[in-house]
């Protein structure tokens, strides 16, 4: 790792790397938190329809009050200070800017923005992992075709498994499954932003309930975020999906290679190459010793008895066969670790994860039983979650993927339980997010592996 010294070699040559940051959400203000910090590079604009709030942001994590005042980019470029504004596409068009932060979390805002960087000759970090999961093949692809780079957000568990993939691959060593931890009962599917509580009461102290936004929340809870993000980590690696999505096992830190191994050596996995998620409470409800719910792993297969004997000897934490043994990562500290995308776009060409093909799908199903003429409420809400799904299987069934699953109407009955598909619900076609996913589906569908 030489980013550091890259950056500040910029720094000393008095070309700082240059940031657009659009959405000052939490994510973002966890960036701006460290960015302010880090030599070699400057946060030279904001974008934020709520400028109160991103002013709120920006105190929150320390930042002096003249270091946003610049009254324009020009002015922030020329003084090294920050403009803060609504306008992301003037952000984006801008020639200063190197390096464009995609944080709204708004799938088809996200498209948006990508689809506008990309053309100004600008890198991407794609923080907004829900636009990933819907588009980002298709995103990346159109990068690499204008010599720039598309990256998921390094600190989030996405590119943190990538890159846990990468290491196994680059030592030779077959990946048998990678993921992350999180809480998980198999009753969490339904929960909604009103139940929620009832289920972060039990582990998180929120003294300040108005503090958090219960669906965003819920999202994390019902198990749908667990599936955007394990579909990015597919489609960025060769990895799959198991057929009937993530399982959640309940493992501990020091289980994973027994728990996340394929069925047929004892394991819980359909097969090998796939992502898991593991519970960090077992199917009664109580919590499992030494958990991973914040942290990510993978697991990987020792091929010779040499390696397996190393295994052992390095406390490599095998499975009681010692063919399998697993690494794993604790915490992810989000925003925070950001900058690390940032320079390795901006300096290396290199994202740290970027899809490579159309793998894995995310496929709106059923909370409970729908009613023609609803209007569903998308991620974390009161009618869909979430289910990780084959690309192929969704392709082929015309499933509704869930990040078009709001605000539009259905068309007739949904059973609980069921995936819902394009055919139920009224289409805005000319809706960018549409028009872009239709458009990867058709470079993709055919041959899923295959780079445009």
């Amino acid at each position: 790792m030489n980013l550091s010294q890259k950056l500040l070699a910029r720094e000393a040559a008095g070309r700082p790397v240059t940031v657009g940051l659009i959405g000052a959400g939490k994510f973002g203000a966890m960036f701006l938190a460290q960015a302010r910090l880090t030599r070699g590079m400057q946060v030279a604009g904001i974008a934020d329809l709520d400028l109160a709030r991103a002013q709120r942001q920006i105190a929150t994590v320390g930042w002096e009050p003249e270091r946003s005042a610049a009254a324009s980019l020009d002015d922030a470029l020329k003084t090294g200070r920050t403009h803060v504004g609504p306008d992301a596409a003037a952000l984006i068009a801008h020639p200063g800017i190197d390096v464009i932060v995609e944080a709204t979390g708004v799938p088809p805002a996200g498209i948006r923005h990508a689809l506008a960087a990309i053309a100004h000759g600008k890198h991407v970090v794609m923080v907004n992992v829900e636009a990933d999961a819907l588009a980002g093949p298709l995103l990346a692809a159109k990068a690499r075709a204008a010599g720039v780079v598309y990256s998921l957000a390094w600190g989030d568990q996405p590119a943190l498994i990538c890159e846990h993939v990468d290491w196994a691959r680059a030592c030779g060593f077959t990946v048998i499954a990678a993921g992350k931890g999180t809480r998980y009962e198999p009753h969490y599917h339904a929960s909604t932003p009103d139940t929620v509580w009832d289920i972060l009461d039990k582990y998180l102290s929120i003294s300040d309930r108005g503090s958090i936004n219960p669906k965003m929340f819920n999202s994390f809870v019902d198990g749908t975020k667990s599936a955007i993000e394990m579909t990015a980590v597919c489609n960025a690696t060769g990895l799959v999906p198991q057929s009937d999505g993530l399982r959640f096992p309940p493992a501990s830190r020091f289980a994973l290679a027994e728990v996340c191994k394929p069925e047929r050596d004892g394991g819980t996995l359909e097969r090998a190459g796939v992502t898991e998620v593991v519970s960090s409470v077992d199917r009664q409800g109580c919590d499992v010793p030494h958990h991973l719910a914040l942290g990510t792993f993978v697991v990987i297969e020792g091929e010779t008895e040499y390696a397996r004997r190393c295994f052992k000897e390095y406390a490599m934490l095998p499975d009681q066969s010692g063919r399998y043994a697993a690494l794993y990562r604790p915490i992810h500290m989000i925003g925070l670790e950001l900058g690390i995308s940032v320079a390795s776009a901006a300096l290396r060409d290199e994202p740290t994860g970027a899809p490579t093909g159309f793998r894995s799908d995310v496929v709106a199903t059923a909370k409970r039983a729908l009613k023609q003429g609803e209007i569903l409420d998308g991620e974390g809400g009161f009618c869909v979650w979430g289910r990780q799904t084959p690309a192929d299987v969704s392709l082929a069934q015309g499933l509704l993927p869930l990040g078009l699953a709001h605000g539009v109407t259905l068309l007739r009955d949904v059973p609980e339980g069921a995936a819902l598909r394009w055919s139920d619900v009224a289409i805005d076609t000319t809706d960018i997010a549409v028009t872009t996913r239709r458009e990867m589906e058709a470079a993709f569908g055919a041959a899923p592996d295959q780079i445009p």
